[in-house]
């Protein structure tokens, strides 16, 4: 069975760049270098290193290939929108040459390497046309880093005559298909890679590509629910809700709700190391703010606060680089201490420092930090319920300044984290269409022969007819960066940038916010309807461009 709404949706035709509509040729632009440590960069990938930017132009006549097959995996965690990447793919070669397939790669990059795949017809694609969610084959977090692997991948390429693979992944995700391409092409293997960038997080952007896909609903559909929020709080008048974005290490997710919904107090992980603040100097912030409104009777409002908050606390973020460290280095020994005296080891091993700011802590965060590990023995930082541990402290602090008179109002509060209930959600109209675009631009780019590319689509706060289509080398995108104790090639993550102009203009605003009630209710995602409410970008891409 299928709901009403998808029935209706699977009949939308994602709008594409003019340019890609009929006939196309390739213009190549100048040659590119990554964004820092150019030198190591370039011995890693001698043979994908200093390519050009590509952009796709109108032509005259038809564009036809050979026949061609293309395998495609997704990567990571989900993204609004992966399906439609892959229904742009499908329809793509099958434009180029209508005998041309695609084999999906089942459960992520270990599909590949295990050799687990379908034959994605018509039939199948059809059914996930602008719908959410990374079902059609399944996603995974294999990493591809070994050349084991790359020739295990190579096996299935042969036997199926793919000529090229397309992952669908984020930043490591798109890294690890420039290193398959460098093998390939370096093997002279025949076999082509083209990355697509997908994230909700935002933090995979650049000049030439200028949002992830899936930011742009899964902002939408947290926002609808903050201000659904902010409403009940204007309604009941009597909590401050504590809300945690996801986001990973970024802000742009909590600042783009923001932007949309106007809340009381939102705190952006990038400002909070950049002006060195410690815990409670963001704690402090938040109280006043509820001071401030309990003054002129408001004893409501609404807290955003990013995934990531933690790491960028300086303060924390040392204390946790130590608790790691000593942690690694006194495993064994850790594991044999009885499970009421896990906390007093902890505490004996750390620095004078970083032992005062952990006893500080509430008993439930340094619980999380010190037990709750991931493979790799690092802080979990994700679980830390940093929403529930700021509202805990704030109101330790408002009970202080109650009794110095410094506050007058009452405090109650509850607490939300929104994550999953954004990854899968029916693409907005904007991301349907830029997904579309992005897999119709990769089957051009296999086509024109290019490797080590990912899919651009550009100049998106126009409409789609005036988006330009091209590529870029994912070695552009790189730089050097320490990954369990190595230095390696990563694609440079994108933070918010506190000189940008999404984060100004909230800037400019934050103060008005904190004190009246100006919350936005946004309300569901509108998939009909007039343009400007159906197909809007997000506040961010109209502020930064």
């Amino acid at each position: 069975m299928i709901s009403q709404l998808q029935k209706a949706r699977s009949a939308y035709q994602p709008k594409v760049p003019a340019a890609i509509e009929g006939a196309t040729k390739l213009a190549e632009g100048k040659a590119t270098q990554s964004v820092a440590d150019q030198e190591d960069i370039k011995k890693l990938f001698p043979n994908t290193y200093g390519m050009p930017i590509v952009t796709f132009e109108k032509a005259t006549g038809e564009t036809k290939a050979e026949a061609f097959n293309v395998g495609i995996i997704l990567s990571g965690g989900q993204a609004p929108g992966g399906h439609n990447v892959i229904s742009g793919i499908f329809d793509g070669i099958k434009k180029l040459n209508k005998d041309s397939k695609l084999y999906g790669f089942l459960g992520g990059p270990s599909g590949l390497v295990d050799h687990k795949y379908i034959e994605l017809t018509s039939e199948i694609v059809d059914e996930y046309r602008n719908t959410g969610g990374f079902d059609i084959i399944g996603s995974g977090r294999t990493k591809l880093e070994e050349v084991e692997q790359f020739d295990k991948g190579l096996e299935i390429c042969k036997k199926l005559n793919i000529k090229a693979i397309i992952i669908i992944g984020g930043d490591d995700s798109n890294t690890n298909a420039c290193v398959l391409a460098e093998y390939y092409l370096a093997k002279k293997t025949g076999v082509q890679v083209i990355g697509c960038p997908k994230t909700i997080d935002g933090d995979l952007k650049n000049e030439m590509i200028e949002t992830s896909f899936g930011f742009d609903t899964a902002t939408k559909v947290y926002s609808e629910v903050i201000g659904n929020i902010e409403r009940d709080a204007n309604s009941a008048k009597k909590y401050w809700h504590f809300i945690k974005l996801m986001g990973r290490s970024a802000s742009h997710v909590t600042l783009e709700c923001a932007l949309q919904t106007q809340p009381n107090v939102t705190l952006i992980g990038e400002e909070v190391e950049a002006k060195n603040q410690s815990l409670d100097d963001v704690v402090t912030y938040i109280a006043e703010a509820v001071a401030a409104r309990a003054a002129k009777g408001l004893n409501f409002g609404t807290v955003l606060v990013p995934e990531g908050l933690i790491e960028f606390i300086p303060a924390i973020k040392k204390l946790i680089a130590e608790l790691n460290d000593m942690l690694a280095a006194n495993q064994a020994e850790f594991d044999t201490v009885a499970a009421d005296k896990k906390i007093d080891y902890v505490v004996s091993k750390l620095s004078k420092e970083n032992a005062e700011l952990f006893k500080s802590l509430p008993t439930t965060v340094s619980t999380q930090l010190a037990l709750e590990r991931d493979p790799h023995g690092n802080v979990q930082v994700s679980l830390i319920e940093t929403e529930q541990l700021l509202a805990e402290m704030v109101a330790k602090k408002l009970a202080a300044w109650k009794k110095e008179g410094k506050f007058v109002g009452k405090f109650a509060t509850q607490h939300h984290f929104f994550g999953y209930e954004g990854r899968c959600a029916a693409p907005s109209n904007f991301d349907a269409d830029y997904c579309y675009s992005l897999g119709r631009v990769a089957a051009l780019l296999i086509a024109s022969g290019k490797t080590g590319y990912m899919s651009s689509v550009r100049n998106t706060t126009k409409p789609a007819a005036e988006w330009l289509a091209g590529g870029i080398p994912i070695t552009a995108m790189m730089n050097m960066e320490k990954r369990n104790g190595k230095m390696k090639p990563v694609i440079q993550k994108a933070l918010v940038k506190l000189d940008g102009g999404p984060f100004k203009f909230f800037a400019s605003k934050r103060a008005e916010w904190a004190i009246e009630t100006a919350f936005v209710y946004p309300g569901p995602i509108q998939y009909f309807g007039p343009t400007e409410v159906c197909d809007q970008p997000t506040k961010t891409l109209v502020l930064e461009h």
